[in-house]
């Protein structure tokens, strides 16, 4: 571009279409807060407690430190690169292009996970409250309610979504009161304060620990998502910095309280009913059957939208790979002339959540989630060293820490979390990573050309 437009170049670049900056540092803050939902760690209560034997608090905290210091990561590349692709375009263009079409990969591996283990958990929720129908009646339905309203374009919204989060706040504080009442008379201060949640030399044990924060670190999952917001935020270098960093902060405080408070109502983990609705017995023990229910209709509630989105972000991306012809088109790029809805993709995916959904399990499928997800984290702790610190824009310092110790640090606790996944999810993982490298290979003709381009701009 010229130095010096003319007054037609002039007239063109203002009537482009830009965005407004007009997001400031707490509109992020609570936009990653109603993203990642706090409350959604009750449905890892009961599994991380058990394989931590206990100690599920030390695990949210653990995995809090390498999400925050991923946070930092994620934010300083989001200014550089802001993109809906997050982690894709961030590892293709922090390293690889290569590289970043298999994070892109394994990210796709994510949006397709994202239903199924919402359906798993709204199933098994509802069969809490309703113990005679069978779990599969629950799955079928609760998939089929989903594809429908997104068969006919109904996605939730923002709104929806700060309502629900207020509603969550109203019933996670009175569950806060009544366990605090609940403790101080049964037990008196001692009920209160306790290290035991942190650590309990009588049951410590540093590997089951990291195996269930290879779990538990399903909380954080979405703190991303802020990133998107780049093109719209006041002053992008420093809010994209502390943004999703203080969402990582605020989420693994409050629910580590929220766990703290759980593991001193119930401190044995190993007499749980049923381990995967175990917060419900909790609530039920200090606020009777009505708190357990209303947490119930709300987990149910958030699973539904989160389901919602997550099948129609997958069914786009496979419209755009069909677009593209990363997929066969005449199936994949199909959009429905009346509603404009890429409805054969929809169905496709709502009949493979069915199917995987009785073959899984809730820990399953969130450790599955988390494989491709501390992948993704690990290129782009990679990706902001080596931009930052290695490269590092010209006439900018380097700042040993955030250039070269906070995202190194970030990829050392995100690669152990991940190291220590169960054998499972590695393979699983690992078969579909080997896929997605052979697809590479062929389509590149052994790395030879430039990779197709994965479009997440209309997810």
């Amino acid at each position: 571009m010229d130095e010096n437009p003319s007054p037609l170049q002039k007239k063109d670049l203002q009537a482009a279409p830009k965005l407004k900056r007009v997001l400031g540092l707490w509109d992020l803050i609570f936009y990653g807060i109603v993203l990642i939902q706090p409350i959604s760690v009750i449905g890892l209560f009961g599994i991380a407690s058990q394989v931590s034997k206990g100690h599920m608090v030390t695990t949210l905290l653990i995995a809090m430190t390498g999400m925050m210091l991923t946070a930092i990561s994620y934010g300083r590349m989001a200014s550089l690169f802001p993109s809906a692709g997050s982690a894709y375009t961030y590892v293709g263009k922090g390293l690889n292009v290569h590289l970043g079409f298999l994070a892109g990969w394994v990210m796709f591996l994510d949006y397709l996970i994202i239903p199924i283990i919402n359906t798993v958990y709204g199933a098994l929720t509802l069969q809490r409250l309703i113990p005679s129908v069978p779990f599969v009646v629950w799955v079928v339905a609760f998939i089929s309610i989903v594809t429908l309203l997104n068969l006919r374009g109904i996605r939730s919204t923002a709104r929806s979504n700060e309502i629900l989060l207020i509603l969550m706040a109203v019933i996670i504080s009175f569950f806060f009161v009544m366990s605090i009442r609940y403790l101080f008379i049964s037990q008196g201060w001692n009920g209160l304060l306790s290290y035991k949640p942190f650590y309990n030399p009588a049951t410590f044990n540093f590997g089951a620990i990291m195996t269930a924060t290879s779990f538990a670190a399903l909380t954080y999952i979405g703190f991303d998502g802020v990133t998107t917001l780049a093109e719209e935020v006041k002053n992008p270098k420093k809010n994209m910095l502390l943004a999703p960093a203080m969402v990582c902060l605020f989420t693994g405080l409050f629910c580590g309280f929220e766990i703290y408070i759980a593991q001193q109502v119930w401190p044995d983990y190993n007499a749980f009913p049923n381990v995967e609705t175990a917060f419900f017995d909790v609530s039920a023990r200090v606020g009777g059957a009505l708190l357990s229910k209303a947490f119930a209709v709300v987990l149910c509630i958030g699973c539904l939208g989160s389901c919602l989105a997550g099948q129609a972000g997958a069914a786009r991306l496979l419209f755009a790979m069909g677009r593209d012809n990363v997929l066969p088109g005449k199936f994949f790029s199909h959009v429905n002339a009346k509603t404009a809805i890429p409805d054969f993709n929809i169905l496709l995916i709502g009949g493979l959540t069915v199917s995987i959904s009785l073959l899984i399990s809730y820990q399953g499928a969130a450790e599955l989630l988390n494989f491709g997800a501390f992948l993704g984290f690990i290129g782009v702790n990679l990706a902001a060293f080596r931009q930052f610190y290695l490269l590092r824009p010209q006439g900018q310092k380097r700042h040993l820490f955030l250039d070269a110790v906070a995202p190194l640090l970030g990829l050392a606790v995100c690669f152990a979390i991940w190291i220590s996944l169960p054998a499972p999810a590695k393979i699983v993982g690992t078969i579909w990573l080997l896929a997605g490298i052979a697809f590479l290979l062929i389509k590149t003709k052994g790395l030879k050309e430039k990779p197709i381009e994965l479009d997440y701009n209309d997810i």
